[in-house]
């Protein structure tokens, strides 16, 4: 008795494990052993079970055993002291295992009709611990236990009891087999008339509990579909209080798994729900929103009606919630949502890309993968991009394509695929480095998936000339513009430098970069004459003295760059732009009216001028930096468009194409004199004549495969001729293009098909080969 009641000090428990007299307690539970000696022992262990040292004790030296025993005692209070050592015990997993063994539920059900309150209470408890493993329910449920339950939930003057009930219940309803039990006797019932019919909100709540947990099987929705459970939760969304609505919104979460469910909340469920959004309480908006995430996924119908509901604006909001559980549903429930185009455009009414920016910075990894995928799902016009961009969206959504959790990263490649649509955008996401993580990612067989493959390949078709150097292939809907330049290939992983980087170096012995530029909006910068530039560029272009006369007058054919190229002696300098390159052009016209002068002086201007162009690259100019002006190039397009373009075969266009580029790269070319084609000395000869190893493509007048294929997949994008180019080994390139084959048109019921050729610009001007076996006809071919 004395060390009995001592125990429930924490200084006399630690005394008792340390002289070691488990052994001696737990002897005194002995069949043999007089009621008030099992009362006290029993005492005594109920009060050492409460740390967690003295369930290991208790449990190490067999305890179990004889307090189960005990349970069928005549004396209530050594029933009370047995259960609540029991109850303690088997909080500790390896407890209820062995428990299972010693039979305990007909005993502990006898319990719940003894006369005491607390014995009562500590055997459901009890019971509400060991039912969440799947053995002691089976046993519940085969010795009447869930009508000895139901009876206390009948019962009123029991209300005490209630909830402890309703938790064992809620884990007997995870078993299949107690359900369709319940729904035979009437049990299941009886159960949601309780829940509806309760006033007291702990009742209510658990009951939800209950029915959530047994929701979560499919065969258990389907049977409380038929009990129409929809509607006891609807009412329980009623209540005025806060744990009630929680947990019927969990309740409908669960149901929302069954498409019938679904249905019948889209008028009755989702506008309350939409309500509870707007609750102080930060759980309830928590999981009003997982519950509206699951109706609205897969379901337009429910979308619309939370939307008809004003869900939009309360979501948003919860985006800047503190809980990442909420931002994670509010997300998911506006990616639904904007699925739908008329209810993305209300989304995005609500500033939607500045809200989702905040989550996107979060470092919980479910709310980074919701908020990628809803950037992606929100993202999808110009606008919203433009203020995805302004808002500072762009950095932490390239950042989470570091992530090592692989959903982040598949829904941020995701997300960039889709925001990679615009220029501006892609000049954007490359300069934050997302195409360089996005090779990364695509190099490691573990890490890469489809969108990031997607991704990488959308910012490439944004960037033709890098994929150009990188893959050696540009398709026929890769449509070259202005700026495009071709640096020769390049390894994955290597930096390519931008045109302005490449135009600033100086020449050397590397591939000549080849520009692609008709642009003439804008006049660069004038440069000094270099009368020797007409001989070394072999600027005659045939027929076309009268239109060149009219291009010159229209603009300076100069380099922004300042180096030398063709130009007519009397150029005026851009209006409206005062620099350095113009004082030094009226300098340098000085320079030549005083012939007195001595030669190291005008050498010295020359320099000067020349000098012009890292002055304007390192100067408070630099935004007035411009690609090299072709004017070259510009009359070839505004030939083939006028010659070319009507021309009403697509064959013969190409045909035409063909030996217009050949006409204007040195002519047919012969296998046997290829290699007399001076070609590398006249490249060289361009590079030093503009001091750079940037060379637009119309002043190159002797190419061979690489410069020829160029021109032309760049002439045919100007004029719609579809056409792919494909970079090959030792210098080689070549364009396929696709024809009918009209040999099919005379047999019967055949269709003209599609069939690849090849096009010589080279040896047969204007030929076509048609592509069989790619290795074997290229090898003849070229």
């Amino acid at each position: 008795m004395i060390f009995g009641i001592l125990a429930s000090n924490s200084d006399v428990k630690k005394l008792l494990r340390e002289l070691d007299v488990m052994n001696s307690v737990i002897a005194q539970l002995a069949p043999e052993e007089e009621v008030v000696i099992h009362e006290f022992a029993s005492l005594c262990l109920a009060n050492i079970s409460v740390e967690y040292t003295g369930k290991v004790q208790i449990f190490e030296h067999g305890g179990l055993e004889p307090l189960t025993r005990l349970l069928s005692s005549p004396d209530p209070d050594v029933k009370k002291n047995s259960i609540e050592c029991i109850y303690n015990l088997v909080q500790d997993f390896q407890c209820r295992a062995t428990l299972q063994e010693l039979n305990p539920i007909p005993p502990m059900l006898e319990l719940l009709k003894s006369e005491y309150p607390i014995i009562q209470l500590l055997a459901l408890k009890t019971l509400g611990v060991i039912t969440n493993d799947k053995e002691p329910r089976v046993m519940l449920r085969d010795n009447q236990g869930l009508d000895h339950l139901l009876k206390i939930l009948e019962a009123k003057e029991l209300n005490d009891l209630h909830v402890e009930a309703l938790s064992v219940i809620a884990n007997c309803l995870e078993d299949m087999d107690t359900m369709v039990l319940m729904q035979q006797t009437g049990g299941l019932k009886k159960l949601l008339s309780f829940a509806e019919n309760s006033t007291i909100p702990e009742i209510q709540k658990n009951a939800a509990k209950a029915l959530t947990k047994a929701a979560y099987d499919s065969e258990n929705r389907k049977l409380f579909h038929e009990l129409e459970v929809e509607k006891c939760l609807v009412a329980l969304l009623g209540s005025e209080n806060d744990g009630t609505k929680i947990a019927a919104s969990q309740a409908i979460s669960a149901m929302s798994e069954n498409s019938s469910s679904k249905d019948f909340f889209n008028t009755q469920g989702i506008p309350q729900l939409v309500q509870l959004l707007k609750s102080d309480n930060e759980e309830a908006k928590e999981v009003a929103a997982l519950a509206l995430a699951n109706l609205t996924t897969c379901n337009s119908a429910n979308a619309n009606a939370a939307a008809e509901a004003d869900a939009v604006d309360p979501l948003v909001s919860i985006l800047s919630s503190n809980r990442d559980g909420a931002i994670a549903n509010a997300a998911t429930v506006l990616t639904n949502l904007a699925t739908q185009e008329p209810l993305r455009m209300v989304i995005q009414n609500h500033d939607i890309m500045r809200a989702i920016t905040n989550p996107l910075h979060s470092t919980n990894t479910v709310v980074q993968s919701k908020a990628a995928l809803l950037v992606a799902a929100t993202a999808c016009d110009v606008e919203a991009r433009t203020e995805l961009r302004n808002c500072g969206g762009l950095e932490p959504l390239v950042q989470l394509l570091h992530s090592k959790n692989d959903e982040v990263r598949k829904h941020a490649s995701w997300a960039v695929m889709v925001c990679a649509n615009d220029e501006p955008m892609v000049t954007e996401l490359c300069r934050l480095g997302a195409l360089d993580i996005l090779e990364e990612i695509n190099l490691s067989v573990s890490r890469k998936n489809k969108f990031s493959e997607a991704a990488y390949n959308k910012l490439l078709n944004n960037n033709l000339s890098l994929k150009y150097s990188q893959t050696g292939y540009l398709s026929s809907s890769n449509i070259i513009s202005d700026g495009f330049y071709d640096y020769g290939r390049i390894n994955p992983g290597t930096k390519l430098l931008s045109l302005k980087e490449l135009c600033l170096q100086e020449p050397s012995d590397q591939r000549a970069v080849l520009l692609v530029n008709s642009k003439s909006d804008v006049s660069p910068p004038p440069s000094m004459e270099d009368k020797s530039s007409d001989v070394g560029y072999g600027r005659s272009i045939s027929s076309s003295s009268s239109l060149r006369r009219a291009s010159k007058e229209k603009t300076s054919f100069r380099f922004s760059t300042g180096f030398g190229s063709p130009s007519e002696e009397k150029s005026e300098p851009a209006s409206g732009r005062n620099t350095g390159a113009s004082k030094s052009a009226t300098k340098e016209k000085g320079s030549r009216k005083g012939r007195g002068k001595k030669e190291e002086e005008k050498v010295k201007e020359e320099e000067e001028v020349l000098a012009v162009p890292k002055l304007i690259g390192e100067g408070s100019a630099e935004k007035e930096w411009y690609p090299s002006h072709d004017p070259d190039f510009c009359v070839y397009v505004y030939e083939v468009t006028k010659s070319i373009l009507p021309i009403t075969s697509i064959k013969e266009q190409i045909e035409v194409l063909a030996k217009y580029v050949a006409d204007k790269m040195g002519g047919k070319i012969s296998k046997e004199k290829l290699p007399d084609f001076s070609w590398e000395l006249h490249i060289s000869e361009l590079k030093f004549q503009l001091k750079s190893n940037v060379i637009p493509i119309g002043y190159i007048k002797k190419g061979i495969f690489y410069h020829r294929a160029l021109l032309f997949k760049a002439l045919a994008d100007k004029i719609g001729v579809g056409c792919s180019l494909v970079r090959g080994e030792y210098g080689r390139a070549w364009n396929e293009v696709k024809l009918l084959n009209e040999s099919r048109r005379g047999m019967t019921g055949a269709r003209p098909l599609p069939e690849v050729y090849i096009v010589d610009l080279m040896f047969h001007p204007g030929g076509l080969m048609k592509l069989r076996s790619r290795e074997a006809d290229l090898y003849r071919f070229l």
